[in-house]
């Protein structure tokens, strides 16, 4: 695929990683430790290893903390002072943040689903290069993240996205335009929500 401006695709990483963490007595995610490393490390680094380019990550709980404690050398970092308002308002500000001509395309991923890898994120960019606009990973034909969305969607799912549901909305009205990437067989679209959850820290693989 070819972009009107002549240029081949290219696709920006997206973390949303502004949560508090409240179901996990005000933990915030992104701090939550993975082999020893802030959590949101893995999932900038796995966006990098992806295909993607450049890294943006939205910080909101504890941002100073998280700023001084990973290791996100590289990455674009974007402050959401509404955070506490759902993770709409950090997809607002990570889409505002992709300057004109940064990408063809955005890829928004969770902070707090560690078993997604590079192999997952490989294949969303691999969509949007064979002329998806709208894609989301897949697993036994369900939807799930990470979702890749093209630039001339990001103004209306700007302004769609309200509270905790992202761009859902937006992707359901425009399901007839979405391309499903199967990841099943390399990822699992477990996300971390309760201690329970906290069992998804140990081993993992891409």
């Amino acid at each position: 695929m070819i972009s009107s401006t002549g240029t081949p695709p290219s696709v920006a990483g997206l973390v949303l990683a502004a949560g508090a963490g409240r179901r996990l007595g005000g933990r915030p995610k992104a701090l939550l430790d993975l082999a020893g490393r802030p959590l949101v490390e893995r999932a900038a680094q796995v966006l990098g290893a992806g295909g993607c380019a450049p890294v943006h990550v939205v910080l909101g709980a504890a941002e100073a903390e998280v700023r001084k404690r990973a290791d996100l050398a590289g990455c674009e970092l974007v402050s959401n002072p509404d955070w506490a308002t759902g993770m709409a308002s950090s997809l607002r500000a990570g889409l505002a943040s992709l300057s004109p001509g940064t990408a063809t395309a955005a890829l928004i991923m969770l902070v707090d689903q560690p078993r997604i890898g590079a192999e997952a994120v490989a294949r969303l960019v691999r969509a949007h290069g064979d002329g998806a606009a709208l894609a989301a990973a897949a697993y036994g034909g369900e939807r799930g993240n990470p979702v890749l969305i093209a630039r001339h969607h990001w103004a209306a799912v700007r302004e769609t996205a309200t509270g905790d549901r992202g761009a859902r909305d937006f992707l359901r009205d425009h399901r007839a335009e979405l391309t499903l990437v199967e990841c099943g067989d390399v990822a699992a679209p477990d996300d971390i929500d309760t201690e329970a959850d906290l069992r998804l820290l140990g081993p993992y693989g891409d």
